[in-house]
């Protein structure tokens, strides 16, 4: 067998799979819960890496339990090329913000338009701040018991520091992009 060069989803998924054998459908649970807020992984990655990762010979599937369900449990090759997926360098990150993306063009769009989207997302990250900080909470209470991971509250922590910096952009956009006003609007706003 080739050792399989692993991606971010199938890596993750091993790292998954170190707790215990799961099925595909308690796998994609566990990563929408875990990294979902700053990794993504779709349904069918899901499936689609955990066939490879079988045929690899990283992982093997047991018989279908209750509704069909699959489980899956790590080989000692599944662990070895987690180990080696894990022990490089990460890649540098890559920015995916849609709304900058659609800001970027927004000359072309209605000013009221890009107004109700900033204030969508706005409330979407005030919101998920919110969720964050009452994660942090409970794992703080956890971590003073002496029964959690510094690593998961690592990454809490960096979440709600970028959602603090998000909301601060918010803050400071022009008017014209948070309110929705044309650039002949803020003109004739400041004359009178």
């Amino acid at each position: 067998m080739t050792q399989r060069t692993l991606n971010a989803t199938a890596a993750s998924l091993l790292g998954f799979l170190h707790s215990g054998p799961s099925s595909g459908w308690d796998l994609l649970i566990t990563a929408r819960r875990r990294i979902g807020p700053f990794w993504s992984i779709t349904q069918s990655q899901v499936y689609r890496e955990l066939a490879a990762m079988e045929r690899a010979g990283l992982i093997t599937a047991h018989q279908s339990g209750p509704r069909d369900r699959r489980p899956y449990e790590l080989t000692g090759a599944g662990r070895a090329a987690f180990a080696r997926w894990l022990a490089r360098e990460p890649s540098p990150e890559q920015i995916r913000f849609p709304l900058l993306l659609t800001m970027s063009f927004g000359a072309h769009l209605s000013s009221e338009t890009l107004a109700e989207f900033v204030e969508s997302h706005r409330r979407t990250h005030v919101e998920r701040l919110a969720e964050y900080e009452s994660a942090r909470e409970a794992l703080n209470e956890v971590m003073q018991a002496g029964m959690a991971d510094a690593y998961g509250f690592a990454t809490l922590d960096f979440g709600i520091r970028y959602e603090r910096a998000v909301l601060e952009w918010f803050e400071h956009l022009p008017a014209r992009i948070r309110e929705g006003r044309e650039p002949a609007d803020d003109a004739a706003g400041t004359r009178g």
